[in-house]
C-alpha cells in the first residue's frame, strides 16, 4: 500500500474506535541493535498506532539530553543510515504491520542521496519521514523523492509558527502536520503547556489532514489530554526513560510503559 494511505488508514481506525492515534518514538540502535528489535515490536504489540523510529545523529539540534544520550549509544554501537534502513526491512519481514516513520536529520540523508534514500527506504517499508532541520522551502527535492515513491514527508509547526506559514506547512505536509507543543527541544516535562489548546485550534483551521502533538507528554494523564485536542499523540522521551528504568527487561518496559498510554487514549480525558 501507498506509505501515505497506510498512514491515513491508521489515524482513521484510530478515529473510528473514538480516539486519538499513538505514535511512541524509539532510536533506532537502542540500547543496542537486537535490543532495538524487540522494543519496537513491543510498542506494536502494546497498542502503537504508527512507530517514529529514530534516526541516530551526532548534532540532534531538536532533542533534548535524553534522546540525545540515546542516539550517541547507537553511533557508538555502529548504527548507520544503511542500517536503519536494514532495520525497518527486517521489522516488516518480523511481521509489524504498523505505519512506520523515519525521524531523522537532513546531513546524513543529503550524504547518502535524497532519492536513493527514499528509494531504499520505502522498499524496505518505510510510509513517511520527519525532518526537523529542513525547511518546507528547501525541501523540494525530497518532496519529489517522497511523491514519487508514495511516501509521507511531515512538517512540523511550533507555537510561535506565524499564521502564514503555519497555513503552508499545513498544505504542504503529508501524512499528518506535527505540532511541536512547545518552542523548545524534546524532553520529558511536568505539565502540559497552557497554550497548547489555542495551538492546536489554530492548526485545526487551516489543516487538511490529521493533527499529532509532540515534545513533553510523559504521562498517561497527559497522552488523554492531549488526545482530547489532536489526532495523535507522540512519545518519545518518555518511553526512553522507561527503557532505561527498566534495564533488566527493558521490553517490558516499553509494553508496559506504551500500553498504560494506550488505555489512557482510550478513556481521553478533557484539556
Amino acid at each position: 500500500m501507498n506509505g501515505i494511505n497506510l498512514i491515513n488508514s491508521a489515524f482513521s481506525a484510530a478515529r473510528s474506535t473514538g480516539r486519538a492515534a499513538l505514535i511512541p518514538y524509539l532510536t533506532v540502535g537502542y540500547p543496542d541493535p537486537q535490543t532495538s528489535l524487540s522494543l519496537v515490536e513491543a510498542a506494536a504489540n502494546a497498542g502503537a498506532d504508527l512507530i517514529e523510529l529514530g534516526l541516530p545523529f551526532s548534532d540532534p539540534l531538536a532533542d533534548g539530553p535524553t534522546i540525545q544520550r540515546s542516539t550517541q549509544v547507537a553511533l557508538q554501537q555502529g548504527i548507520t543510515l544503511a542500517r536503519c534502513i536494514d532495520f525497518a526491512a527486517q521489522l516488516r519481514k518480523r511481521g509489524l504491520k504498523q505505519p512506520l516513520i523515519m525521524m531523522g536529520y537532513f546531513n546524513p540523508l543529503l550524504s547518502y542521496g535524497i532519492k536513493r534514500f527514499v528509494e531504499d527506504a520505502a522498499g524496505a517499508g518505510v510510509d513517511g519521514f520527519i525532518i526537523p532541520d529542513l525547511p518546507v522551502d528547501e525541501a523540494a527535492t525530497m518532496e519529489t523523492a517522497c511523491r514519487e515513491n508514495g511516501r509521507a514527508l511531515v512538517y512540523l509547526a511550533s507555537p510561535n509558527t506565524p499564521a502564514p506559514r503555519l497555513a503552508l506547512l499545513a498544505g504542504r505536509t503529508s501524512g499528518f502536520l506535527y505540532l511541536v507543543s512547545v518552542a523548545g527541544v524534546t524532553g520529558a516535562r511536568a505539565g502540559l503547556p497552557p497554550d497548547l489548546q489555542n495551538f492546536v485550534s489554530r492548526a485545526r483551521a487551516v489543516a487538511q489532514g490529521p493533527l499529532a502533538v509532540g515534545f513533553g507528554i510523559t504521562t498517561p494523564e497527559q497522552a488523554a489530554a492531549v488526545g482530547s485536542l489532536a489526532d495523535g499523540v507522540i512519545v518519545g522521551s518518555a518511553l526512553i526513560n522507561a527503557i532505561n528504568a527498566g534495564e533488566h527487561d527493558p521490553a517490558q518496559a516499553v509494553y508496559d510503559f506504551v500500553n498504560s498510554l494506550a488505555m489512557a487514549l482510550k478513556k481521553e480525558t478533557v484539556f
